[in-house]
């Protein structure tokens, strides 16, 4: 056995500072591959991955989401959820941190797994990235204004159909500023024998 994927697994980490260097597109492409052998529950496979490299096309994603935070309640108490309406009252808002490449994970919305599936998919990716020498970020922000018209407009003109969630997401870039590794909790792991 290859002790490889656990050095992948110790070693990657959420980038949030990216160069300003464009992803080769063959790199993308090793990466959606990566998330197209992911599991899903009964082996469905009905996730869409949407690998946008173009930075104007993420540039008017950014300002979209960032006028749909300006007028979006948060439905719960997570933090990142309450930080992300905060920041969007910042001109130089940009929720993925001005990464040159965003993949976008959509998937059936009547489909139990959906979430699931498409989260085992972007760790998939964030280990390749990682085997690549690419940073990468898992964002939710498209996730919590999928429904807000203006975003759901935009992705379906990108060939995300309307009939589609949005999952989550993927910010994939080289890494500017490395992230230290946090501490891992204590009692979060129990063996029963």
């Amino acid at each position: 056995m290859s002790d490889d994927i656990f050095t992948l697994i110790h070693s990657r980490r959420s980038t949030r500072s990216f160069q300003d260097k464009p992803v080769p597109r063959q790199d993308i492409e090793k990466l959606l591959d990566a998330a197209i052998w992911a599991p899903s529950g009964g082996n469905n496979q009905s996730w869409l991955f949407t690998a946008i490299l173009n930075r104007e096309i993420i540039s008017k994603l950014n300002g979209l989401l960032r006028r749909g935070f300006l007028v979006w309640t948060p439905d719960d108490d997570y933090p990142g959820k309450h930080g992300a309406k905060k920041a969007a009252q910042n001109e130089d808002f940009h929720f993925c941190n001005h990464a040159p490449a965003l993949i976008i994970a959509s998937n059936k919305p009547n489909y139990e797994n959906a979430m699931a599936d498409c989260a085992l998919a972007l760790e998939n990716i964030f280990l390749a990235a990682e085997s690549l020498g690419l940073g990468s970020c898992y964002i939710n922000s498209p996730h919590w204004l999928r429904n807000d018209p203006g975003v759901r407009e935009f992705l379906f003109t990108l060939g995300i159909p309307r009939e589609h969630t949005i999952c989550s997401s993927a910010a994939i870039g080289y890494i500017a500023k490395p992230s230290a590794p946090p501490p891992r909790k204590e009692n979060t792991i129990r063996v029963i024998e």
